[in-house]
């Protein structure tokens, strides 16, 4: 069978929701799991130059989007692999920040109600209202209703990958990007239970009612939206097992599957919820892991209480950014990879060989107040923001003010306590000032705008679809 390369982002998935999503433990389990692994932005247009590009976010100048250097799927494109190319109808990841280049189909899912699609909460709870009846249809029709509340475009974007890899006849790269994760998180009731083992319906109708009237964010909100985004987790996680299953089906059981989130989430840790202009853990480190579809169909049939050494072997501890995804997918593909920005994953995959280790930097970009809106997206657009992390400790340069933050994870996991500046941390907080600033000065290209995005001139179902996700 021809070589099958899948790449499976989740939007919003912080490192820790793993504990919600059983199929991607199992492909861990067959495959490798990343534990320290880092995006290289707080959220989305910051993160995925460096996933689905050839460089970080501001390479060629002050906007996002990949650079101009030739994507993923463009090097993919040129060798002859076939490029699908789903993603549910995240604005920032669209034609016109440049992510169709090089896909030989490329669908976002912006179409359809945009009424419902600028109020997803509500349209999420008329699903749910009508899901009753729908089941009740799908009995008598002899069908299966698997999705009761799907705002995020979920099933559209499984279909349409089931429908890729049955058709394809040849080598074939599949990029998928699920937005259940993402606030307002919609799971359907059943997953909320799968993850609680309470009630699914009044956990939600209790965190939308209060987070819509702006109420104060109790523990009790807190705890249910944490129900909630972990239900959303296990939503994805069911949607993945599907389109494992549909790779087995096919005859692509042997594919190499990555699976990643593309930032984190906060859920008041450093004082917010969502992912606001921060290079704390919650937003930063994320779950990897790489697989094949047919070591999950195998691990189904193992007894659970697998011998631990095995387990063990299948963890990679060394830091990695998610620069790494590019060069393991033309590794994959027998492509070379010695001008892209990261490592190819696969030796740790294939022979145990360790991978990454180098620090790893991320950025954001922050306005007046860390909740200014609109969001900055433009490297102009407020004081640039770079963190440095290595295996045991994270700095923090606020590269206009001057500031810095230094955390050491060993005693403090959560980035909580401030140690820069402690004489006994004064080498590494050095070392890392240097890495900092040199990133720092490496970006923003000439200062051409690579994208052509004019304040007013984002079409306006990518506009809309950004304020139904808060960006206003």
């Amino acid at each position: 069978m021809p070589a099958t390369v899948v790449v499976i982002t989740v939007d919003s998935l912080r490192a820790d929701a793993q504990h919600a999503m059983p199929t991607l433990q199992r492909l861990a389990d067959g495959g490798t799991r990343f534990t320290h692994a880092y995006t290289h932005g707080n959220w989305t247009p910051f993160s995925f130059p460096s996933v689905l590009g050839s460089d970080p976010v501001f390479t060629d100048g002050p906007r996002v989007g990949p650079s101009a250097r030739e994507t993923v799927a463009e090097r993919l494109q040129r060798a002859g692999v076939e490029t699908v190319g789903l993603n549910a109808a995240n604005g920032f990841l669209t034609e016109h920040w440049g992510y169709d280049r090089g896909f030989d189909t490329f669908e976002t899912f912006l179409g359809g109600s945009r009424w419902l699609a600028a109020h997803p909460t509500v349209g999420g709870w008329l699903q749910l209202v009508a899901a009753p009846g729908r089941r009740a249809m799908a009995r008598i029709r002899g069908t299966e209703d698997r999705i009761a509340v799907d705002t995020s475009h979920l099933k559209a974007l499984e279909d349409h990958a089931t429908a890729a890899v049955e058709s394809a006849d040849g080598p074939l790269f599949c990029w998928l990007h699920y937005m259940d994760t993402h606030t307002p998180y919609l799971p359907a009731p059943r997953h909320v239970r799968a993850v609680t083992g309470g009630t699914g319906s009044g956990t939600m109708l209790r965190a939308h009612v209060r987070a819509g009237l702006g109420r104060e964010v109790s523990d009790q909100a807190l705890d249910d939206l944490r129900a909630l985004y972990h239900g959303a987790a296990h939503q994805v996680d069911a949607s993945i097992a599907r389109v494992l299953a549909t790779l087995r089906e096919a005859g692509r059981g042997d594919a190499t599957v990555v699976v990643a989130g593309d930032h984190g989430e906060e859920f008041q840790e450093h004082g917010h919820l969502a992912h606001y202009p921060k290079l704390y853990r919650e937003l930063v480190h994320v779950p990897l892991v790489v697989g094949r579809p047919a070591d999950v169909e195998s691990s189904e049939n193992e007894d659970a209480a697998a011998d631990a050494s095995e387990r063990e072997d299948r963890v990679a501890t060394a830091p990695v950014g998610l620069d790494v995804i590019p060069p393991t997918v033309c590794d994959a593909f027998d492509l070379p990879t010695g001008d892209l920005a990261g490592r190819s994953l696969l030796p740790t995959v294939r022979d145990g060989q360790q991978v990454g280790g180098d620090p790893v930097v991320s950025v954001a970009v922050r306005g007046p107040s860390v909740t200014t809106q609109p969001i900055p997206r433009r490297l102009d657009d407020g004081e640039l923001l770079v963190s440095v992390r290595d295996e045991r400790f994270t700095y923090i340069s606020h590269t206009e003010s001057g500031a810095v933050e230094l955390y050491d994870r060993s005693s403090d996991p959560g980035e909580q306590t401030d140690v820069a500046g402690e004489a006994r941390f004064s080498t590494v907080e050095s070392a890392f000032e240097d890495v900092a600033a040199a990133h720092a000065a490496s970006l923003g290209g000439d200062g051409a705008d690579a994208h052509g995005e004019e304040e007013g001139g984002v079409p306006e179902d990518v506009s809309e679809r950004l304020r139904a996700l808060g960006y206003r």
